[in-house]
C-alpha cells in the first residue's frame, strides 16, 4: 500500500474537522468534494455561501452541501470570536475593535474555530502566501508545549533506493527557519521523528547533519549541531538520534561503520536534520530532481493544533492529500 493510500485511509477513521479557509477558490472547492465523497474529513469552508453554492453548480460539485459554510461577513458568531481573539491578545494591545475587524478575515476566523475547538485543524495557502497563513496561526493557536519554533518537513518517498530502506526518508527544516539556534535545531529534531512517526509510519532515526562527523572538521556550526543533538536527547529521552554526521555517514552504512564507529544512527539514518533552510531547501530540491523521489510537504511541525500551508501552484490532488495529511495530525496533537 502506498504511503498516501494509508494516510488517506486513516484520515477515514479519524474523521477530523478540518477548515479551507479559501472557500471560494475553485481548486480548493474541488478539494472539498472529493474530500467530502470520499468521507476524508468534515469540511468547514469560509466564503460567501452565494458564491459558493453558484460555483458549485457551475463545476458541478454535488458534494460541496455536506459541508459547513461559513461566511465570514455573516458568521452568526461573531461577537464570541471576537471576543476570543481580543482575550488572546489584549496583553499585546489589541483593542476590541480591532480584534472585531480581523475575526472577519477568513484566515483569522480559522484560528479561532479551531482554538474555540470547532474544528480540528487548516488548510491554506492556495492563494494567500505563508506569511499570511501562519502570522494569525501564531498569534492565536500557538505552538505546542515544550516547542517555540515551527518547522516545516518533506516526505521524499522513493521507488526504490539502497539509502533509504522504507524508501522514504523525512527531510527538516525545509522551509521556515533560516538558521535555527542550538535549541531550535533541537526542537527541530524532535518534531520530525514524530512526523516521521505518525505520518510517515516509520520508527525514526534521527541524524544531525554538519559538514563534520564526529569532530572531523572543527568550526562554530558544527558546534551548534553537537549542541543541538545533546539538547535533543534531553528533550526526547530514548529517542535514537546521533550528530554531528555528514549525510553519507549518516545514510551509508559502509561510510558510517568507518566514519562514526559504534553510532546505532551513522548508515542508518532515516530521518535528516539539516543545520540550516539553505541545506534543507537546497538538499530536497536535488533529492527531488536528480534522484526522481516524490516529495511531500512542507508538513508544518510545532502548531500546538495542524495547521498546513499550500504552494500557490497546488493542485486539486495537493489540497485533498495535505488535508489528509493534516487530519493524521490532528490524531497526536
Amino acid at each position: 500500500m502506498s504511503l498516501i493510500k494509508s494516510i488517506r485511509e486513516n484520515a477515514q477513521k479519524l474523521n477530523k474537522c478540518i477548515i479551507l479557509a479559501e472557500g471560494t477558490e475553485e481548486r480548493t472547492l474541488k478539494a472539498a468534494d472529493f474530500i467530502l465523497k470520499e468521507k476524508l474529513a468534515r469540511i468547514i469552508l469560509l466564503g460567501n455561501k452565494q458564491v459558493i453554492s453558484a460555483m458549485s453548480l457551475q463545476f458541478g460539485l454535488v458534494h460541496i452541501s455536506g459541508a459547513r459554510i461559513i461566511d465570514p461577513e455573516q458568521n452568526p458568531d461573531h461577537q464570541k470570536h471576537a471576543q476570543l481573539l481580543y482575550e488572546i491578545r489584549k496583553s499585546k494591545g489589541m483593542t476590541l475593535k480591532e480584534a472585531s475587524a480581523l475575526a472577519k478575515d477568513p484566515l483569522y476566523l480559522a484560528t479561532l474555530l479551531i482554538k474555540s475547538g470547532e474544528a480540528d485543524g487548516e488548510v491554506a495557502g492556495a492563494i494567500n502566501s505563508t506569511g499570511n497563513v501562519l502570522k494569525p496561526a501564531f498569534q492565536v493557536v500557538r505552538t505546542m508545549p515544550g516547542i517555540q519554533v515551527v518547522s516545516g518537513a518533506f516526505l521524499m518517498i522513493f521507488k526504490e533506493n539502497p539509502y533509504a530502506p522504507e524508501n522514504i526518508l523525512v527531510f527538516a527544516d525545509c522551509a521556515v527557519n533560516p538558521d535555527p539556534t542550538p535549541a531550535e535545531l533541537a526542537q527541530i529534531a524532535v518534531s520530525t521523528a514524530q512526523t516521521a512517526r505518525h505520518i510517515a509510519h516509520i520508527e525514526p532515526r534521527v541524524a544531525m547533519l554538519s559538514f563534520s562527523t564526529k569532530g572531523s572538521a572543527k568550526h562554530n556550526l558544527c558546534d551548534k549541531v553537537i549542541e543541538a543533538t545533546q539538547l535533543a536527547r534531553e528533550m526526547a529521552p530514548g529517542l535514537p538520534i546521533d550528530g554531528e554526521l555528514q549525510a553519507d555517514a549518516a545514510i551509508v552504512e559502509a561510510v558510517g561503520m568507518h566514519k562514526a564507529p559504534g553510532s546505532s544512527i551513522a548508515g542508518k539514518a532515516n530521518v535528516l536534520v539539516f543545520p540550516g533552510l539553505e541545506s534543507g531547501n537546497i538538499a530536497y530540491k536535488l533529492v527531488q530532481r536528480l534522484a526522481g523521489a516524490e516529495a511531500i510537504g512542507p508538513i508544518l511541525q510545532g502548531m500546538a493544533a495542524p495547521i498546513n500551508d499550500l504552494s500557490r501552484g497546488c493542485s486539486v490532488s495537493d489540497i485533498v492529500n495535505l488535508v489528509a495529511i493534516t487530519a493524521n495530525q490532528c490524531a497526536k496533537n
